[in-house]
């Protein structure tokens, strides 16, 4: 593992300015997975009815792979990223006073394989480590009422509105001698409202929601690194041909989350559009898959990804 150019760049810092340039830098190099693992996501039917008693083990791989886009004035060119992230995911669902919840946890490992040039020089850093595990509860307000299985099966689609706390817990690999790691080594947390309505056989759903985050007062030898908020939207649209068994196409947006470093404000505000397809499909009684495709339409700093992910999950209820 190492960063040679980065670092010993840094180390060669005689003067103020270019002491700033490098410190942009590192907050910059830093965006590639946090950029990644918060806003660009896309996930639909976050908010679909399911009867209460309902447990789901996901297994996913999710490969990423492209260009990572800097402020113009930092001395940083061709910088190419390819993350491959393994989770394993648990959620359950249970009524609470008249609404379906649902709580989840997800715990990732990811590996990523960065290159670039910094003034000329030619950089590369590998790291693999397990991520940052993140929790999720969520309450259908509108439409969903708790139902158990059978009462579910015989139920007519209607109109959902809910909401969702996600908080990202500070437990992945992190070393402060590094610019780029797994773990964040802050919370985060993002609030979310949703709505899903069924339209026949279609469906269209949006979520809108704020990343908040604390500061990493260990950041890259002893700094402190702040980031602004992020507002993220998704939408999607799709068809369901039977129970399991549908497509949807997605687009999400985000905005915000500029960084400081000691209290400097760093020129890397975001302003990112995404957009892929989802296909879920069943594979026996309790098991089904889901293949997804994403890549960004624009990109102002950060990562501009293409993505690839499989997901197998497992199905059973509480008796």
């Amino acid at each position: 593992m190492r960063l040679m150019p980065f670092i010993s760049v840094t180390g060669a810092v005689q003067d103020a300015a270019r002491a700033r340039r490098i410190r942009n830098l590192c907050a910059g190099v830093a965006l590639i997975w946090s950029a990644l693992s918060y806003a660009q996501e896309m996930e639909p039917r976050t908010y679909s009815a399911v009867p209460v008693g309902t447990n789901f083990v996901v297994l996913s791989y999710a490969r990423s792979s492209g260009d990572v886009t800097f402020d113009p004035s930092l001395p940083v060119t061709d910088v190419q990223a390819t993350i491959n992230t393994w989770a394993l995911g648990y959620s359950h669902s249970f009524g609470v006073l008249g609404h379906t919840t649902s709580v989840a946890v997800s715990v990732p490992y990811a590996n990523a394989d960065v290159t670039g040039n910094v003034e000329g020089v030619p950089g590369h850093a590998y790291r693999s480590g397990l991520g940052d595990v993140r929790f999720r509860i969520a309450v259908n307000l509108l439409g969903d009422p708790p139902l158990t299985p059978e009462e579910f099966a015989r139920r007519s689609p209607t109109t959902i509105v809910g909401m969702s706390l996600s908080v990202v817990a500070p437990t992945g690999q992190y070393v402060p001698s590094r610019v780029i790691n797994v773990g964040a080594n802050r919370w985060s947390f993002k609030p979310e409202i949703g709505l899903s309505q069924p339209i026949g056989n279609w469906f269209v759903e949006g979520t809108a929601g704020v990343w908040f985050f604390t500061d990493n007062t260990d950041f890259f030898r002893g700094r402190r690194r702040s980031q602004d908020p992020m507002p993220a939207f998704q939408w999607h649209g799709g068809y369901t041909w039977r129970p399991g068994l549908w497509i949807a196409a997605d687009a999400t947006y985000f905005a915000g989350g500029r960084t400081s470093v000691n209290g400097v404000q760093d020129q890397d505000l975001q302003r990112s559009v995404r957009y892929g397809v989802t296909l879920s499909f069943p594979l026996a009684s309790q098991f089904s898959a889901k293949l997804a495709w994403s890549r960004g339409l624009i990109t102002r700093v950060g990562g501009n990804f293409q993505t690839i992910s499989i997901a197998l999950q497992y199905r059973w209820f509480n008796h």
